[in-house]
């Protein structure tokens, strides 16, 4: 697999260091933590990019790690939902 630039965060020193007003949650975010989520964001959109775009190609800029010796005790692993589990905590929280 051919290596690709490694992207990496500058910080210009252009925002003020404040927390922001909160959202829809009530959470304060501080600017750094938006460029952080802004950043992943979009190196996952490039990502879902070049997966849709090498559909059908041979050999693509993208591929899949699967284990080759899976580990024995995750074999019962079940993936969290984190945004299904954000709304039930909020929920819950609303409840009490």
């Amino acid at each position: 697999m051919a290596s690709s630039p490694v992207s990496r965060v500058v910080y210009n020193g252009k925002r003020s260091g404040g927390p922001r007003s909160p959202g829809a949650g009530g959470e304060l975010f501080t600017p750094a933590h938006e460029e952080n989520v802004r950043f992943i964001y979009e190196a996952w959109q490039c990502v879902e990019r070049d997966l849709r775009s090498q559909m059908g190609a041979e050999r693509g800029l993208v591929e899949e790690y699967v284990e080759k010796m899976p580990n024995p005790s995750l074999k019962a692993f079940k993936p969290v939902d984190l945004s299904d589990l954000k709304r039930r905590n909020a929920q819950d929280a609303k409840k009490s």
